[in-house]
């Protein structure tokens, strides 16, 4: 089941006993946990029959023992486990009261009690006992990462669903200049939205204004510079980066570049160049874009690229670097190695 499936499950009162939501990406974890949170019970119910519990603070004992409470002036109870990977999940060790105990009530949870583990940046073991045990008695959730090829429709999506109009370029920039962080994504769009009216189509201006993107100045532009190997234009951005490194860190740099030069390398062997865009996941008019880098860059030097993006990146986290370089003397050194 999606999120949004779940989500719609629970409006309509159809609830699980157990709740397990799982996997690298925390954003559809915290809607659905934030959403039964905020929704399942009324404000006078919530004094009485919910309890928020931090993975870090707390044990299993404490959790199932709040979770086998009756409710009270209320068909249901709720207990929310936030951060449950921080959670001591004991050992399920063969003859261990512990392990029983905790197995046991995931086995038969109380029927009157709607516990959610919020278990995120990574995956659930599913060897685990506990784990074959909700899945049969409640209902689990994984939540991948979203791949970067995916991030262009999620966006638009998100937009459309929220009753705005995105064009294709600026989703395409939010893309490359945000991440793979759907919170994060999901935050900036709000604020965009705040600013703009449903009527006005969102435009590459509007996300550079809102979002503080430099027109000028951004990844998406030094890409292209690199493209057509303009040494000036590529100075000129770089020079930027070192000056404003909180708004454009060198993680982030090195991680768009990295996939950038990674998709051109995939260019290069799509035997047929009409189906580029599906094949590597990009809107249309950036296919121009690749076919000027595939000119410029041949796929050895593809590699080198990619290997040296993968140098720098360690060098930028301290390995193989004496340590009195900037991040911004860094870039300057591997736009060069790139382009010449």
């Amino acid at each position: 089941m999606t999120a949004a499936e779940i989500i719609k499950d629970i409006k309509a009162r159809k609830f699980k006993p157990v709740y397990l939501l799982h996997g690298e990406e925390a954003y559809y974890i915290d809607q659905i946990a934030d959403y039964i949170e905020e929704n399942l019970l009324n404000d006078a119910e919530k004094g009485f029959n919910q309890t928020v519990l931090y993975g870090k603070d707390t044990d299993m004992a404490t959790v199932l023992g709040a979770a086998k409470r009756y409710p009270m002036m209320s068909d249901f109870q709720v207990v929310i486990v936030k951060e449950a990977q921080d959670l001591k999940w004991g050992k399920e060790d063969a003859g261990s009261k512990e392990a029983e105990f905790v197995l046991n009530y995931f086995e038969k949870p109380l029927p009157s009690t709607i516990l959610v583990l919020a278990f995120k940046y990574a995956n659930f073991d599913k060897r685990k006992k506990i784990y074959k045990a909700i899945n049969k008695s409640g209902l689990i959730f994984q939540s991948d990462l979203v791949r970067d090829y995916k991030l262009v429709p999620w966006i638009e999506e998100f937009i459309k669903e929220k009753g705005y109009k995105i064009d294709q370029q600026a989703s395409a920039l939010m893309a490359e200049y945000l991440g793979t962080d759907l919170s994060k994504i999901a935050n900036e769009i709000e604020k965009l939205m705040l600013n703009v009216p449903k009527d006005v189509m969102i435009n590459t201006d509007l996300v550079q204004k809102n979002i503080g993107i430099s027109k000028e100045y951004n990844v998406f532009e030094l890409q292209k510079a690199l493209a057509i190997r303009d040494v000036l234009k590529c100075n000129k951005i770089i020079n930027y980066f070192a000056s404003n490194p909180k708004a454009n860190p060198t993680v982030m740099v090195l991680a768009n570049l990295g996939g950038y030069f990674t998709k051109l390398l995939k260019y290069h062997y799509i035997p047929n160049k009409a189906d580029a865009a599906s094949a590597l996941g990009v809107p249309p008019f950036f296919i121009k874009d690749y076919e000027t880098a595939a000119r410029n860059y041949n796929t050895g030097k593809v590699f080198q690229v990619i290997s040296l993006l993968r140098a720098y990146d360690l060098k930028s986290k301290g390995l193989d670097s004496s340590g009195n370089v900037s991040d911004g003397e860094l870039l300057k050194e591997l736009v060069f190695k790139i382009i010449h």
